[in-house]
Formats: structure tokens, C-alpha cells, sequence
């Protein structure tokens, strides 16, 4: 297992600093910080001076060694427009996105698990077909056309929850169906996939020969195997809606860190975006690699293969 740890720590730290540098590149290839830095009112004269004051005017890779020893050290710079460190005014924003991303995949999980498990189950029947034609309109809906539907049925028809803001937890009940029901098809899916192969498997046929009870051999032992790859599968979905809540927080109005990096894209606010970007990735490894120690946990061949 240690063996196995190493490896993918390893791996996770190499798309890290690839990760890094893709933002780093792509943020100055996008915009001039000088000019994002002096303002739309700046003269020719202002642009220069504020390059050459703060060193845009070095080689890109000194640049990034120089940000890149900063943001070890949990030194994001300063937002160009708030006059702020981007740390404090992120971390102010953090709590609002994180509590939307989890709770957008447990309402995937728990739409997902279930459904799947039922189509698996019921192969054929009229669930499977359900399940069917939730995955495909699932996949089909972009999701901000899906949050308008949801505002104007619930919030404005019905009146039963707010619209707009992060104050409460009702607050978040659309906002986390809408960002949620985008990863509930490929969840339910591959646990339906799972689930067949499993049922289908030897060892569930001795556990029913030597007369286990159904849901003993349905979720004691298929559920188990069926769950490995929605394991993965569901970190990976987590750094998606985390990345996603860019749209549904700007629909929402939810001051999170996805509106925030909206604003910052807006006003071409390169600090803010380079620490929202590399945090968010940093989510998603770390979420990727601790979804691969679970498999590696809950399966010892995976430990063999990539040891």
C-alpha cells in the first residue's frame, strides 16, 4: 500500500506543477497584467513604468519561478482591483462554493445509487427505462437553462424557495439540484453497469447457493465491487462542480468563488484568476488521489497493478 501511496502521490504532484504552468501561461497569454494592472485609463507612459516597476517585462519563466515560490508559501499577490491578498479574499469566498459542490454531489449520489442499483435490478422493466430517460435528459439540459427552469418553476410559480443569495441552506437547495443533476446520469450509470456485472459474477452465485438473504448478496456483496469506479468517478464529478459553479453562482447570484472568478475574468483580474484556477485543481487532484487510495483500499488488485 505504501508502494501504491508514493506512486500516485508522485502523480498528483507532476499534474500540479503542469497545472501551474498551463495557468501561469495562459493567464499572461490572455491578458497584460501591466495594462490590467494601470487600468482602462492609462497612458502608453503608465503601462510601461507599472512593467517595468514590477517585472513584467522578464522572461516568462523567471516570472513563474518567482509566482510559483510565492504560492507555495500561500502567497496568491494582490487582487489588482480589490488592493487586497487574493488568500483572504478567496478564502472569504470559499465556504459558500464548497458547501454548494457537496451538496450538489449529494443530491447526484443520492438520485444516482439508488436508480442505478433499480435498473440493475429490474433490467428491462419500466425503472431501467426511467433510468434510461433520466440519463439522457440529464446529459442533454445545459445546466443554466436548467437553473432558469428551476428559478422560475419554484421560486417564482410556486414561490417555495429563494432565488437568489447564499444566506441559508434553502438557498442552496436549487442552485445544488441544478449544479447536481448534470453528474446524476453518469453516476447512475456506471453504478447500473457495475451492478449488472456484478450480479452476473461467480462469487454472487455461491453467495446465493449458500443461501444469504437478497439484500445480503445485493448490497453486502454486489453494491461493494458495483461502488469502486463511482467512487472515482464521483471525486472527479466534485472538481467538475466546483470548476461548473462558475455558471450556477452567476445565475444564482451566490458570492462564492465562482462568481468571484466571473468578476475577476470580467476585469481582467489576473491574481484572483491564476489562485481560483489552482485552487480548484488543486481540489480535484487531491479529491483524484484520495478516491485512488480508497479503491486502492477497498480493492487489493488495484494496489498490485499500480505499485
Amino acid at each position: 500500500m505504501l508502494r501504491f501511496t508514493l506512486g500516485r502521490l508522485g502523480i498528483a504532484a507532476l499534474v500540479v506543477l503542469v497545472v501551474s504552468i498551463i495557468v501561469f501561461g495562459l493567464t499572461h497569454v490572455a491578458a497584460d497584467p501591466a495594462r490590467a494592472m494601470a487600468g482602462e485609463n492609462a497612458t502608453a507612459a503608465d503601462v510601461a513604468a507599472i512593467r517595468k516597476a514590477e517585472g513584467f517585462d522578464r522572461p516568462l519563466p523567471i516570472q513563474y519561478g518567482e509566482w510559483i515560490s510565492r504560492v507555495a508559501v500561500g502567497d496568491f499577490g494582490r487582487s489588482y482591483l480589490m488592493k487586497e491578498p487574493v488568500l483572504g479574499i478567496v478564502a472569504h469566498r470559499l465556504p459558500v462554493t464548497l458547501t454548494l459542490g457537496v451538496m450538489a454531489l449529494a443530491f447526484a449520489l443520492a438520485v444516482a445509487l439508488p436508480l442505478g442499483v433499480l435498473a440493475a435490478v429490474r433490467q428491462n422493466s419500466l425503472i431501467d427505462r426511467i433510468a434510461l430517460a433520466v440519463a439522457v435528459l440529464g446529459q442533454a439540459l445545459p445546466n443554466f437553462w436548467f437553473a432558469l427552469v428551476l428559478i422560475v418553476v419554484f421560486g417564482v410559480w410556486l414561490q417555495w424557495l429563494p432565488t437568489s443569495g447564499a444566506d441559508s441552506w434553502e438557498h442552496m437547495i436549487l442552485p445544488a439540484v441544478a449544479l447536481g443533476y448534470y453528474a446524476t446520469p453518469a453516476l447512475m450509470r456506471l453504478t447500473r453497469t457495475g451492478m449488472l456485472e456484478a450480479l452476473g459474477s461467480d462469487y454472487i452465485r455461491t453467495a446465493r447457493a449458500k443461501g444469504l438473504l437478497p439484500p445480503s448478496v445485493l448490497f453486502k456483496h454486489a453494491l461493494r465491487n458495483a461502488v469502486i469506479p463511482v467512487v472515482s468517478l464521483a471525486a472527479v464529478q466534485f472538481g467538475f462542480m466546483l470548476g461548473g459553479s462558475i455558471v450556477i453562482e452567476a445565475v444564482f447570484s451566490m458570492h462564492g468563488v465562482g462568481y468571484l472568478a466571473w468578476e475577476s475574468i470580467q476585469r481582467s483580474d489576473l491574481p484572483v484568476i491564476q489562485a481560483i484556477v489552482l485552487m480548484i485543481s488543486l481540489f480535484y487532484v487531491v479529491l483524484t488521489f484520495l478516491a485512488d487510495l480508497l479503491n486502492g483500499w477497498l480493492d487489493p488488485r488495484l494496489r498490485v497493478a499500480g505499485a
